[in-house]
């Protein structure tokens, strides 16, 4: 079922969470024992990042250094099928745009198709670790909303190939990114706001927002969404604070706002496993604020950690 038919038939908000795949080397298992708990919440679907290459250097000796590209976190399609498998539940695999090809994107959704995927988040990704700005891979997207397009063409019968015969068309609900705080490389809210809405023309079904911490930031992007004409539902994204190094590691990393008054709780803190309730609470009031406007979905960031959404969701679901 399509992320937009869930929401549709909900006649509650839903519970929904994003998974990483293991580290390469690693099993499935791992990914397992944390959605384990989690079902209990009955998520309608359940995110499945994917992760570009990196590019690493190793040392040779005599001071030279050989590079090399690698993917740390491959099997992103792998286990969207087990969950299938597993959970009888929608997985909503991420393609990006950094690291593909339009000829690569078709190929993965034709795999996705196969597989009855009927969900999928299009994003941009992350400039590479050795680049100051996003390179996109040559022949690919530079854009998402071009993403979007290339998607909702095929779900038009549109190939790259145009002479193919018999194309079928693909089923694709498409999710797009936004950005309460704007997206970092926007120069304001309001220009990130129209690049969104040219992402949702392209053809995007729901908008997931990046993570947040002031609810009053969600807030006032949702109606600055309304008042640009954007009418499609917005899910908030919700990742409680775990550590005290994420009062410097979650800004740098997401470029969002930590709250003062969240910030001064953590600092008191007298080790992480306090953080972590200071999180978790601070969560359910976020939550809880956000059920009462009315979101449709609340979805959370475990990061590979399920024990503190377990403790946010026991709350509210």
């Amino acid at each position: 079922m399509k992320v937009t038919e869930h929401i549709k038939n909900a006649k509650k908000t839903l519970f929904t969470f994003e998974i990483l795949p293991p580290l390469k080397g690693q099993n499935i298992q791992h990914i397992y024992d944390n959605i384990d708990p989690l079902m209990e919440f009955m998520p309608p679907f359940i995110n499945v990042t994917y992760h570009r290459e990196e590019v690493i250097y190793k040392r040779l000796g005599n001071g030279l250094l050989e590079q090399k590209v690698v993917k740390k976190r491959p099997g992103t399609v792998g286990i969207c099928a087990a969950l299938m498998n597993k959970y009888k539940i929608d997985p909503v695999p991420h393609i990006l745009c950094g690291g593909f090809s339009k000829e690569d994107t078709e190929n993965a959704l034709i795999d996705l198709d196969f597989l009855g995927i009927e969900n999928v988040l299009a994003l941009r990704g992350d400039s590479m670790k050795n680049e100051t700005y996003f390179e996109p891979e040559e022949g690919g997207h530079v854009f998402a909303k071009d993403l979007v397009s290339q998607i909702v063409g095929m779900n038009n019968g549109h190939y790259l190939e145009e002479e193919l015969l018999n194309k079928s068309k693909t089923n694709f609900s498409v999710g797009v990114a936004g950005y309460p705080e704007k997206h970092f490389e926007a120069t304001s809210l309001n220009m990130d706001i129209k690049y969104l809405k040219e992402k949702v023309d392209a053809g995007a079904d729901y908008i997931t927002t990046q993570l947040f911490y002031d609810n009053e930031k969600y807030f006032n992007f949702v109606n600055k969404c309304r008042e640009a004409g954007i009418t499609i539902p917005i899910i908030p994204g919700i990742k409680p604070i775990a550590t005290k190094k994420h009062l410097s590691m979650i800004p740098h990393q997401f470029y969002v706002d930590i709250p003062d008054a969240l910030a001064l709780e953590v600092l008191k803190c007298k080790d992480n496993k306090e953080v972590r309730q200071v999180g978790v609470e601070w969560a359910i009031q976020q939550s809880k604020e956000l059920i009462k406007f009315g979101v449709p979905v609340l979805h959370y960031y475990s990061m590979g950690k399920s024990d503190n959404i377990y403790n946010v969701a026991k709350e509210l679901f």
